[in-house]
Order: C-alpha cells, then structure tokens, then sequence
C-alpha cells in the first residue's frame, strides 16, 4: 500500500496588483518575526522591493537576499542567512531559480516560504519540486511546497513573451508524463493517482483549447497558463512526487543539461520538443503537440532550440540513464543512436 503525505499550499492568490495582498497573507499565517525576502538581479528588483515595503508598513524587518543562480552552494549560503538573521518565513520574488533556492533552503531549515512568481515559465511556482544545478547537470528535490502564492497577472505578463511559452511547454509535457506514468504502473506495479494524472492532464487540455489567446498575449491566455502551473504543482503534491509532471520528456532536457548543451533554451522549450519525440514513441498523436506549441510560438526543432542535430541525439541515447530509478517510454536500456536519429527526423525535430 503506497502512502504519501499531501502538503498543499494554504492560499493562492491570483490576479492584476495582487502584492499588496502580502500583508493579509501574514497576518493569517501568524508572522510576527523577520523574514528573508529572496529576489532576482534583474526585473525582479521592483516588485521586490513593494513587497518590502508592504512588510515593513507591519512592522517587520525583511531581510533581502539577491540570487544569481540555484546551486548547493547558494542554497547553503541562504541557509545561513536564515540562522544569523532567524527569520521564520521565506519570501521569494522572482521566476524559477529563485523560487527554487527558497524552497529548499526553507524545507532544509524548517520554516515556510511564500511564492511570488515574477515569470510563468515553468510548474515550479507551486509544486513541492525543486531542481538544483550540480556538476552533472540539474538534478530534482523533493522539499516542500509554498505555503501561499501569490501571482500578479500585470506582473508576469509583463515579463518576457517567452517565459509564458515556455510555461506552455512545460505544461503540455503533462501528455507524455501521465502516460510514462501510466507505462511503470501497467509494468512495474509503481503507485499511480488518477486524480493527480487527470488534474496533469487537464492543465494541458486548457492549454490545447486557449493556444491562440496565449499567442496573441491577451490577459485571459496570461492568466490560463499561471493557472495551469499552479494545478500541475497541485498535482505533484497529491501525487507525492513529480509523476503526473516529469516523465521521458524532462529526462530528454535535463540529458541536454548534463551534456552542456541547449543553455540558451528554457526549460519548458526543451520539455516541449521532447514531448513531440515522446509522444511518437507512445504511438499518440505527435502531430498535434507540434501544432499546439508552433500556434503558441514555441520552438518545435533543434534549431529553435539552438540545438545540433547530434546535440539531440546524445540526449536522447543517454536520457534514460537521467533518473534510472524512474522508469518511461525509453524503458531501462534506452534507445541506439540509429533509433534517435529515426524518431527525431520522423518528427521533423532535425531535418
């Protein structure tokens, strides 16, 4: 019998000027003590520092940290800047990486941290995941999740086009995952959710329906893909894991991180290719999530990605070895360079 404990955020508030909510949000949680308030080097600053100020006018100090990226190293860095300054709550403004670094330094050190996205580039936002940069590229940790988020519409649609395709890639990824899933429930007996695959998938079937409101940069598309992300970080906390989230598709973009490759691709671009090339694999309808991602304006070859065509095939022969422990489509041995090289011209991701 699988047993997993759901640790689900308390608030989430979503909509235009939401930031000042941040003082609501801790009078609820009961903060009366310092807090950390961890941000970005770039646009991050002016957001960041309302929310600082939204602090202060409580009476609280806000301690604040700039960072520059989510390895070990700063993550241990922000962990003794907890302990000297003792503060009980993380406050994280800016996109992934930062969200990252509060999330584990949080978990490490036992207090909550609150989420304020700045970008929708990928499911992180919400989700108890993780992912941290080592020597062989990133890797996924399992932490905790936000105890509140709150996404400011005008905030994150102000933010480059690009991070909010990227946050459609990584949410149509949720195709392949749930069947990877699927695939090691049928064959290795592993616990399999279907309300966490089924929330996965809908978050996916939401993007499918509202690719040309995205595209166009219309409000109402911002607001379905921060939605999206947030429901996929819901489902990785029912799931206990990043299963219905994470499947042969993420390993195929970390395998281009640990080989130094596609460093001026999103995570969600890379996710989103991969999703084609899996989808073919699972014998689905590929064609389709090429479609949706080239309506959306996400790239859907090596070339968008910035990509050699052998930069993608040494990715795809050695991605099931990314985490052998979790078991997809590519199965334990993985598939030969010939084989790559098949799948990827078949569709259409080299020439």
């Amino acid at each position: 019998m699988h047993i997993h404990a759901i640790n689900l955020p308390q608030f989430v508030i979503v909509g235009p000027n939401v930031l000042p909510k941040i003082k609501e949000v801790l009078s609820r949680l009961i903060v009366r003590e310092d807090v950390l308030l961890l941000r970005g080097e770039g646009f991050t600053k002016t957001p960041a520092s309302a929310v600082r100020d939204f602090v202060a006018e409580m009476g609280l100090t806000a301690h604040e940290v700039a960072v520059k990226s989510p390895t070990e190293e700063v993550v241990s860095f922000v962990e003794g800047v907890i302990k000297e300054t003792r503060s009980c709550t993380i406050i994280s403004v800016g996109g992934g990486k930062i969200i990252d670094v509060a999330k584990i330094a949080s978990h490490r050190q036992g207090i909550p941290f609150i989420s304020i996205p700045t970008s929708a580039a990928h499911d992180g936002i919400a989700s108890p995941i993780a992912s941290i940069k080592g020597e062989n590229g990133s890797a996924s940790i399992m932490a905790h999740p936000p105890v509140a988020l709150l996404a400011d519409t005008n905030i994150i649609a102000s933010s480059p086009k690009r991070f909010i395709i990227s946050g459609c890639g990584d949410i149509i990824a949720k195709l392949t995952a749930v069947r990877d899933w699927r695939l090691a429930h049928r064959l290795r007996g592993e616990y399999y959710g279907e309300y966490a695959a089924s929330l996965a998938l809908m978050s996916a079937q939401l993007i499918r329906r509202n690719v040309d409101l995205i595209a166009r940069g219309l409000e109402a598309g911002v607001r379905t893909v921060i939605e999206g992300l947030i429901s996929c970080g819901y489902a990785m906390c029912i799931a206990g894991s990043s299963r219905p989230c994470s499947g042969s598709e993420h390993l195929f973009s970390h395998a281009l991180d640990k080989l130094g490759k596609g460093s001026r691709a999103l995570h969600g671009e890379k996710c989103g290719v991969g999703t084609i090339m899996m989808m073919y694999m699972h014998g689905g309808d590929w064609e389709s999530v090429r479609a949706v991602l080239s309506r959306a304006g996400a790239p859907t070859t090596a070339k968008g990605l910035g990509l050699s065509d052998d930069d993608v095939l040494d990715a795809l022969t050695i991605a099931h070895t990314i985490r052998p422990e979790r078991y997809t489509i590519l199965g334990e041995s993985g598939i030969s360079r010939n084989a790559a090289e098949d799948l990827a011209r078949m569709t259409g991701v080299i020439d």
